[in-house]
């Protein structure tokens, strides 16, 4: 067998290894799992997670994970904690502590102060029997699969199932809070996912940005207000200012005949395709590109608010913001 041969088969292993690992957690689950998720759900303060090593790591992971899903969580080092950071801890946090073996001397004075001040203490452990295990009011085990490399020495089934249990956690309570991908935006308003999770409202151009004429206007000045606004076409509305039309490059040329002497509403395209503030842009990409034909811009209407016109976007505004 050559190398790359061998790079490969052992690859394989570890993926296959920690799969199995990972289905003999999701058979384990029980209602200590529940338990812990209703602990969390019922803290009035934050949710401190701590551990050291390679449960340190993950443990910033879930904390993270927690937090950018609604729950209020951070990451205590326990080496710290013994220095000071114990005052960080108060009545309403629940700690979720982590160590594969249960026995992490340094978290000793984390898991002593939450019994001393009766703060609610989750374990993460695979050994039922250990200090951590004992001593926390709810025990969430992860089976005891040893480790992919074999020899027990390198963190990887145990880690894996370590952050596989923060996952399950914390989509088990988001899914609990009905938090959804518009709550999700306002934890992650940057880079590729603020992108898509970034709404209408957030992108579309309105008040004096916002090319609209009445159905009686003049075309001379409906011309002006195209000119003038710069997006290639404008929003027609009727006397209540309900959104009845929009005319585009596409509307002037059918009418090239004459237009002066018309109106906006001679000239526009009725029931103009229109999205509302609240939504995706992501969908609104999708609805200029699933178009026939394809269109460029879409007006803003809340259905709330009669029909009313709010805004503008343009493609360009989503291809800026890392969309298309």
């Amino acid at each position: 067998m050559t190398d790359a041969e061998k790079f490969l088969a052992t690859a394989r292993q570890v993926a296959l290894d920690e799969a199995r690992a990972l289905e003999a957690l999701a058979e384990s689950f029980d209602e200590r799992f529940a338990e812990a998720a209703q602990m969390i759900l019922s803290a009035t303060g934050r949710i401190i997670i701590s551990g050291i090593g390679k449960s340190g790591h993950i443990g910033h992971k879930i904390a993270a994970t927690l937090a950018s899903t609604g729950t209020p969580a951070h990451f205590v080092h326990p080496a710290e904690a013994s220095h000071g950071d114990l005052g960080m801890l108060s009545k309403g946090d629940v700690v979720l502590a982590i160590s594969n073996s249960g026995e992490a001397p340094e978290l000793a004075n984390l898991v002593a102060f939450t019994r001393r001040f009766d703060i609610p203490l989750i374990g993460l452990s695979s050994k039922p029997e250990s200090t951590l295990m004992t001593q926390a009011d709810v025990q969430l085990q992860i089976p005891a699969m040893g480790e992919a490399c074999g020899y027990g020495i390198v963190p990887s089934n145990s880690t894996t199932l370590t952050l596989a249990m923060g996952d399950a956690l914390a989509i088990a309570i988001m899914k609990h809070r009905d938090f959804r991908p518009e709550n999700f935006r306002d934890f992650h308003p940057g880079g590729k996912l603020g992108a898509q999770l970034s709404k209408v409202r957030d992108l579309m151009h309105s008040g004096a940005e916002l090319p609209m004429v009445s159905t009686n206007t003049p075309m001379s000045d409906t011309l002006l207000e195209i000119s003038q606004k710069g997006f290639g076409v404008t929003g027609v509305t009727n006397s209540d200012g309900t959104l009845v039309g929009i005319i585009t490059d596409g509307d002037l040329r059918r009418h090239m005949d004459g237009l002066l002497d018309l109106t906006a509403e001679q000239v526009m395209t009725p029931n103009p395709t229109t999205i509302g503030p609240e939504s995706l842009a992501e969908e609104a990409v999708s609805i200029m590109h699933s178009n026939k034909p394809k269109i460029t811009c879409l007006l803003v209407v809340d259905s709330d608010k009669g029909q009313k016109a709010e805004g503008l976007l343009h493609i360009h505004d989503c291809l800026r913001a890392g969309l298309g």
